[in-house]
């Protein structure tokens, strides 16, 4: 049963996610990203584009929460590259800009 409610979240958050959304960590941090495509190729996943690493896939499964135009994604849900690459995301910014 378990199972069959994280399918049919996914599949609403699927629904309700478009190109150019931001995204968001969970813990409450700053935006790392934008959503570039929603299932490419039917796979349960997004293509985002993150600051300073490029395109990755991020996992339906690592989103918690989808609203105003941001998608919220459980950071430790992701795979460790891809995780990495969300810790340094705004690596190359100039402080105090």
């Amino acid at each position: 049963m378990g199972m069959a409610r994280e399918t049919t979240r996914e599949t609403g958050w699927r629904e309700s996610i478009t190109v150019g959304f931001q995204v968001f960590p969970s813990d409450g941090g700053e935006e790392f990203g934008a959503v570039r495509d929603v299932c490419p190729g039917g796979r349960d996943e997004l293509l985002v584009y993150i600051e300073n690493a490029g395109e990755q896939c991020i996992p339906l499964s690592a989103i918690v929460d989808v609203h105003d135009e941001k998608v919220i994604v459980d950071v430790d849900r992701l795979a460790p590259a891809v995780r990495a690459s969300v810790q340094h995301a705004h690596d190359a910014e100039a402080p105090g800009l």
